[in-house]
């Protein structure tokens, strides 16, 4: 897509949240390399319910980035965008955002016929997934198998394989946070009880935990000082939580087996902290099987970016291919 004598295109990315839309624009990569990605421009705005409102405010945050770039910075080529709900790749149509109260709407022809540019429109889970596996150092190698584990209001990964996404046959292939298989079989707004959706996810710790916003550096501070009021309740949470964590990234490795597996979403903003309990439970499961022990799997995790729109970048390489028709 790149001119090789000239500047490389720019691509738009957005990534649409419950609450927030994010952008970037970033220079294409040169085909065929992982070198690292130029972001020149990045914005957000509130998210509001309803098909029109989605659909002024992606182009009005499209307007923002192009108006952020810098004089002679070069031209945009592509929109790509990241969105929840059901995705047609072929038409671009998106139905049932539920956060947004959205039953359908046509994203990429709207936003097409509002910009005057190519649209691409991806799950966003699966665009995060191909921006983290760029922006993580050891997920650029050709041939990896990634699975980017996206901790944020739900549970669900995005799967790469040999750079190009795994969508499986109904674009359900990652959708692990609704495997029922929790304990406490709390009841799940896909109708199941027991998703690990309702245990190890952002929306699992904010309901568990009302004392804190996040809720999940709180929960780790408090299950750590035994003079902590709600120390208890800490301790008990804090087990729920990365006990199913743990049990998603099991289920990631016997099924998926991948190299890297890649901690991201809202939740992943806790850090360190949250690797470490992560990595602990998992040496622990391993202590007691030796068939767990042998995959190795606190090896394997990362952090995505925290500093970085990494949904909105995905999305911006997920637009790399889109035809200039499209």
């Amino acid at each position: 897509m790149a001119d090789p004598i000239g500047s490389p295109p720019l691509l738009i990315g957005i990534d649409v949240g419950g609450t927030k839309i994010a952008g970037a624009v970033i220079e294409a990569p040169r085909e065929h390399t992982f070198t690292d990605v130029r972001v020149l421009a990045q914005s957000s705005r509130p998210a509001r319910r309803g098909p029109d409102a989605l659909i002024d405010d992606v182009a009005a945050l499209v307007n923002t980035l192009v108006a952020q770039l810098p004089p002679g910075s070069g031209t945009v080529a592509a929109i790509g965008i990241g969105t929840p709900g059901a995705v047609d790749e072929t038409t671009g149509d998106v139905n049932d955002i539920a956060n947004l109260a959205i039953g359908h709407v046509p994203l990429a022809s709207a936003i097409r016929a509002r910009c005057g540019m190519p649209v691409t429109v991806e799950n966003d889970v699966n665009a995060a997934a191909v921006g983290a596996a760029r922006l993580v150092e050891d997920g650029r190698a050709a041939g990896e198998t990634i699975a980017f584990l996206n901790l944020g209001t739900g549970l669900a990964a995005g799967i790469i394989r040999d750079g190009e996404l795994d969508r499986g046959s109904s674009n359900t292939v990652g959708e692990i946070g609704h495997i029922p298989v929790e304990p406490h079989r709390w009841r799940c707004a896909c109708g199941q009880v027991g998703c690990l959706e309702t245990a190890g996810s952002g929306g699992a710790a904010t309901r568990l935990w009302p004392y804190a916003s996040p809720p999940m550096p709180a929960i780790l501070d408090a299950a750590q000082n035994p003079h902590h009021p709600h120390h208890k309740q800490a301790v008990e949470v804090r087990g729920t939580i990365i006990a199913a964590i743990a049990d998603a990234i099991d289920v990631l490795a016997v099924t998926v087996d991948p190299n890297v597996i890649i901690i991201g979403g809202g939740m992943a903003k806790t850090g360190t902290p949250l690797l470490d309990a992560i990595r602990g439970e998992l040496r622990v499961r391993g202590n007691t099987s030796g068939f767990i022990n042998a995959l190795n799997l606190p090896a394997r995790l990362r952090l995505a970016p925290t500093d970085l729109p990494v949904g909105a970048i995905g999305a911006a390489l997920g637009a790399m291919h889109v035809p200039a028709a499209a």
